[in-house]
Parts: C-alpha cells; structure tokens; sequence
C-alpha cells in the first residue's frame, strides 16, 4: 500500500446502502488513514507528519497528535464521510500517557515506545514472573513504575492510557478504556483476559485501564466531532490496537510471517524477556515476535532524503546485501538481541 498525499477513489461505485470503515495508523513520526469497504478495497487514503515533533512539552506532543488527527479526518473526502461505519485507531505499542481522570489533562509528557525506564526494572522483577513481557525498560509498567516513584507525580487522579487509547478518547469521550493488545506492555494477561493477581496487588494498579479486545464498539462518535467533520450519527468508535499488529492484518499475510514487524503467527504463546520476545493474541492465535530500535529512522539520521533517493536508485532488490552490522540510533536494543548495553 503506498500512501502520498490524501486519494480519493469515490470514482468506485458504491452499492446503495454501502458502509465504509476508517483505520488510522498513528506512527513514530506521522500519521495515515485508509477508507475500506466491507472487501477491504481502499475508497481513500492519506498521511500527514507531525507538527511539533521535536518538542519535549507534554501540551506540545499531545497537541501534535491531535492536531494530525484532525487533519486525516479533515482529509477523508467529504463525499464519503457520511458513509462511515465506524472509525477505530491504532498506535506505537508501549507509548504511555499519563492524564488527570478528571480532565484528560497529561501529568507528564507521554513516554514514546522506544525509551527506556530502568531504574523501575528492580521492582517489576521482584513481583513479576521471570522473564515477563514487562521485564524490559522500555514496557508500559516500567514507564509506570518510574512514573509514579518519581517525587513529583501527582497519583490521586492519574490514569494512564497509551496513544492509541488517547486518541480513541478524543473521538467518543469515554476516559479509561483500552484493548488488549496496547496493554500487554503493562502486564495484562490477554489469555486468561485479565490483569494478573501479581500486578492488581500494587498500588498503582488503579490508574490501569479496563481493557476490550480490539475492533469492539466504545460508543458513538461525540456530537462535536460529528458536526465539525461530517460523520452520520449512527458512526461508532471502537477500540484500536498496536502499530505491528495493524501491519500485521494489513499485509495479509497468507504465510502467517512479517518482516517488517517481525511477528510469526501461531498456536502457541512465546514470551522471554531475556530475547525481547513476547505474543500478543489475535482472536485464537498468537502474534509472536519482538520489538526492534533499528530501523530506518538511523538513515534519516545520517543522511537527507535526497541522498537516501539517489541512493536508493542504486540498490538492486535481486542481490542479497554484502553488508553485516546492525545500526542502532542510540544505545541499548530490545529484538534481535535484548541488550541495553548495544551501542551505536
């Protein structure tokens, strides 16, 4: 699927009655959209960069994401917004957000995914199994777990949400609400489908929030969203997912395998901490795989796009890369090889 700027295909015939369904993919440096029918044909499509990136303020980076929000739904054609089912988001796997459960405010700046927590690792380790998903920096719970030791946090109201549940908020108005998937990071046991005893028995296991499996109906689209851009009335939110799993579903993959995000589909649930492996479910199966920090945001940093394009022109797909390193941003790395200590 290749996405530019926002395409409309509403030249395809629309049955009478027809239904289309909106998915957005919230990214580590922007954000798209796809328009589907019931087939998973597209209908329209679009992406948008974040504004405001690079700031650390925590209004900025949720104001950023807002903002591109708006945007790809300001994209979506505005002859097909009224024949949206239904909409639903997914986001970075382990990016945590800490708000005021009265007012949505954030209490910090959100957490990215990639960033590591490791003063939180002594604790988790001795409550958690060993060897457990959130046995890593870079897990929700140790984001958590660092969160609230910190001096100045403010825990009476906190509740903490990850991006694609935030986001899910600002279209149907129902604080606390998560899926599965986003919450394995935190510690939530997607076969039994709940939190585990181990993690309930902490102090701040009441900030977590209730958890659905993922595409399940939150509630109706707010009033306010729906006048400003246009959706019918009867259009539902529903809960999202993790960026890889979203890639996942979207690649098709007929082998049950995808390199992009390094996941193997199958019968059986595989986690160890020790090789930043883990599972997340999907309906009766399992996701297995693990998350990496190298990838092609280290290319961004060395060179321009324009070099990277004339670069580019001289690969050849055909012939295997003589090439053998591993390039890393910055230090520490969690999939293929679980080690804070890899270097750049």
């Amino acid at each position: 699927m290749t996405f530019g700027s926002s395409k409309d295909k509403a030249d395809i015939d629309l049955g009478v009655g027809e239904r289309l369904y909106l998915g957005m993919d919230f990214g580590t440096s922007g954000a798209r959209y796809a328009l589907i029918d019931k087939e998973g044909a597209i209908r329209a499509e679009g992406k948008r960069e974040y504004p405001l990136y690079t700031s650390k303020d925590a209004v900025d980076w949720l104001g950023s994401w807002k903002m591109t929000l708006h945007s790809l739904l300001e994209d979506v054609p505005v002859s097909l917004r009224p024949l949206i089912a239904s909409i639903s988001i997914d986001g970075t796997s382990a990016t945590t957000i800490i708000i005021d459960s009265a007012t949505g405010e954030p209490l910090c700046r959100p957490l990215l995914y990639n960033e590591s927590c490791p003063d939180a690792l002594p604790a988790i380790k001795s409550i958690a199994p060993a060897n457990h998903t959130v046995c890593s920096g870079t897990s929700t719970l140790c984001k958590l777990v660092s969160w609230w030791n910190s001096d100045d946090s403010d825990k009476e109201s906190a509740l903490l949400l990850h991006q694609a549940d935030w986001l899910l908020w600002l279209l149907h108005g129902k604080l606390g609400v998560s899926d599965y998937n986003n919450a394995l990071k935190v510690g939530y046991d997607p076969e039994v489908d709940s939190y585990p005893s181990w993690l309930l028995s902490q102090p701040y296991s009441r900030v977590l929030p209730s958890i659905q499996a993922p595409g399940t109906s939150i509630g109706l689209i707010t009033e306010d969203i729906r006048t400003q851009f246009g959706f019918p009335k009867d259009c539902v939110v529903c809960t999202g997912t993790t960026d890889s799993i979203a890639a996942f579903l979207a690649a098709r993959n007929i082998f049950g395998f995808n390199t992009s995000y390094k996941k193997l589909l199958s019968t059986n649930r595989i986690e160890d901490a020790r090789f930043g492996v883990y599972s997340h479910r999907l309906d009766d199966k399992w996701l297995v795989g693990g998350a990496s920090n190298t990838g092609g945001a280290v290319l961004r940093k060395l060179f321009t796009d324009e070099q990277l394009e004339k670069l580019s022109e001289h690969i050849n797909p055909m012939i295997a890369s003589p090439l053998d390193y591993y390039p890393l941003q910055a230090v520490g790395e969690r999939f293929p090889v679980a080690d804070p200590n890899d270097g750049a």
